[in-house]
């Protein structure tokens, strides 16, 4: 099993993932908050990612069914992970958050998530 540490921009909020094979590949969506975010996550299972630190500085963006959970940090604003709606055993995590990882070098998919909006 490899570990990843991860963190926020300012280092408040910390948390490390762990996968059974090195993380290559990433998704990115196209719903109206992943497309301002730009950025690239790895979904894994929730049991693979363990908040570390800074619990207490992150805040909780929900919108339209309020049943995702999205995670930023109240001091820089970065997002650091997410529970998706449609895989709640699952966490999204923000590969940019990773200092080992370079998000641009990630095979990404491209999700639809503007078709789950009821918006």
């Amino acid at each position: 099993m490899l570990t990843y540490q991860g963190k926020c921009h300012c280092g408040a909020v910390t948390f490390e993932v762990t996968a059974e094979e090195p993380l290559t590949a990433g998704a990115r969506c196209n719903c109206s908050l992943c497309r301002r975010k730009g950025f690239v996550m790895a979904l894994l299972p929730s049991e693979n990612f363990r908040l570390t630190g800074g619990a207490s500085e992150l805040t909780d963006y929900q919108w339209n069914t309020q049943q995702a959970h999205h995670y930023f940090c109240r001091h820089c604003g970065i997002y650091t992970h997410h529970q998706p709606r449609t895989a709640p055993d699952k966490i999204g995590v923000n590969v940019g958050c990773i200092d080992e990882l370079e998000p641009l070098t990630f095979d990404v998919e491209l999700r639809n998530g503007q078709a789950l909006s009821i918006e």
